[in-house]
């Protein structure tokens, strides 16, 4: 066997062809995990495909483990599902079973017409020549690696190619121009020119496709080790302008009077890059494609001045919760969690343009709490320019927030912190119901202890509103 499987994977294996031999049908493990084990890479998944019917294949395999396991199946489909555990070192392992079958498509949809068929006919069938490859778990040839298309040499090779024509390929399901550029990204791959070519015309047949589905593909192009790889060939291809419009958008510098501006959409998958080589945190990843998404919004030209963005940050904020809706991202804590970064990217670098306050860092760490690292890492990944020597300067400058930040944290802990009489104890102590005087009184006191008016002792808050609610002219008294 030209691929490497650990002692629990080929037993599973051996019991796959065992059950194969018991229901007198060929079965074989292709797709996904023999590309992964050719290239080195950690995999859990396995796909096993047979001439016959794939769920009652689940079902042997299933009775000839040890430990109980349930089959799932899908008798529409053809399809059934097993998951056992590795007792070495408890992970799991997802296992598929299909029928082998042949497909033809009608040109408004991506559902198949589907028919039993060969080993040959499944291999014809896949999206990609790395892809189509399988080993044979049959008594006569076990273990033999079955490659009708050279998918081993594309992979030695790094090109994503497809089995038949692309056009073919892609028209019969055109998720495959999204799991093309997905894997380009992933593997670090180079995409056959015919293929680029044939996405590039073909792009607006992505529209049949489900948004779940389409986003699916964008969030693992975004997990990537380095995304852009992934934006810029949707972009070149013309698949960004369907799916994401507010990113492409970004792109493009305007020049006046000498004065120009970046290209927003490179500066942003610089940004995005930065923080991927930093963190494998998903959402701040979407943070930092976010960032910028407003200016093309806020752009304005200012004689004498030049270009500018005044706001982006807010509208940019604003435009998150549309966005995510859209993209049917998730709308809860994820979504506000992008939004924060978004709206306040621009504050911990504005400070390394001014004489940094206590108050100012004050607010920075109350505003980021428990976030405040991530907002960091942004930052820090949104200083790129072609000149060293700049980007030098604001990473030196950036090192003295930095260093401001940690030190004021140290001495204050104001990260999720709140003040020390919050809003029910305000109305207990004047008397009064839930208004307008209430959020006041607790903004102004708050304000009052992050610009270091008072300090954060309750002693001090309590004073703090007696002598501001007689100035608003309220009773003091509790009545």
């Amino acid at each position: 066997m030209k691929i490497t499987c650990n002692i629990f994977e080929q037993g599973i294996l051996d019991k796959v062809a065992i059950a194969a031999g018991q229901l007198q049908v060929e079965a074989y493990l292709i797709g996904g995990f023999v590309r992964d084990k050719l290239l080195g890479r950690v995999t859990k998944d396995m796909d096993i495909v047979c001439t016959g019917d794939g769920i009652a294949l689940a079902h042997a395999v299933a009775g000839l483990v040890s430990i109980p396991t349930q089959v799932n199946f899908f008798k529409n489909f053809g399809t059934a599902h097993i998951r056992v555990q590795d007792p070495v070192d408890q992970s799991w392992l997802d296992v598929e079973f299909v029928g082998a079958r042949k497909e033809s498509y009608r040109a408004e949809s991506r559902k198949p017409d589907v028919q039993p068929g060969t080993i040959e006919d499944d291999q014809n069938r896949r999206d990609f020549t790395i892809n189509a490859m399988a080993i044979s778990l049959n008594g006569n040839n076990f273990g033999e690696l079955i490659d009708p298309f050279d998918g081993e040499a594309d992979l030695e090779k790094k090109i994503i190619r497809t089995p038949l024509e692309p056009s073919t390929t892609f028209s019969d399901d055109p998720l495959r121009m999204m799991r093309a550029i997905r894997f380009a990204a992933q593997l670090e791959f180079r995409i056959e020119q015919p293929a680029i070519d044939a996405i590039s015309h073909m792009a607006e047949r992505i529209s049949i496709i489900s948004q779940e589905r389409i986003t699916d593909e964008l969030k693992k192009i975004v997990s990537s080790r380095k995304p852009s790889i992934g934006f810029e060939l949707l972009f070149r291809t013309g698949l960004l302008h369907i799916i994401f419009p507010p990113m492409v958008e970004l792109a493009g510098a305007e020049y006046r009077d000498g004065h120009g501006h970046k290209d927003n959409f490179t500066h942003t998958l610089q940004v995005l890059d930065n923080v991927a080589c930093n963190s494998d945190d998903h959402w701040l990843r979407w943070a930092a494609i976010l960032h910028d998404i407003a200016k093309p919004a806020t752009k304005r030209y200012e004689e004498g001045h030049g270009w500018t963005f005044h706001g982006h940050e807010v509208v940019g904020g604003r435009m998150v919760p549309k966005i995510f809706a859209k993209l049917k991202l998730p709308q809860q804590e994820e979504m506000r969690f992008v939004r924060k970064m978004v709206e306040l990217h621009l504050r911990p670098i504005s400070l390394t343009k001014e004489n940094i306050t206590d108050s100012a860092i004050r607010r920075l760490l109350f505003d980021a709490g428990n976030d405040f690292d991530s907002l960091m890492i942004l930052c820090d990944a949104d200083i790129t320019s072609k000149n060293r020597q700049k980007v030098k300067r604001y990473q030196e400058n950036f090192q003295l927030v930095r260093q401001r930040c940690r030190e004021v944290e140290e001495r204050d802990q104001l990260r999720n912190w709140q003040p020390p009489v919050d809003g029910g104890m305000i109305m207990e102590m004047f008397g009064l119901a839930p208004s307008k005087p209430v959020g006041l009184l607790k903004d102004s006191l708050k304000d009052a202890i992050l610009d270091g008016v008072i300090p954060n002792t309750l002693e001090a808050a309590i004073a703090f509103l007696e002598q501001k609610a007689a100035g608003m002219g309220l009773n003091t008294k509790k009545s």
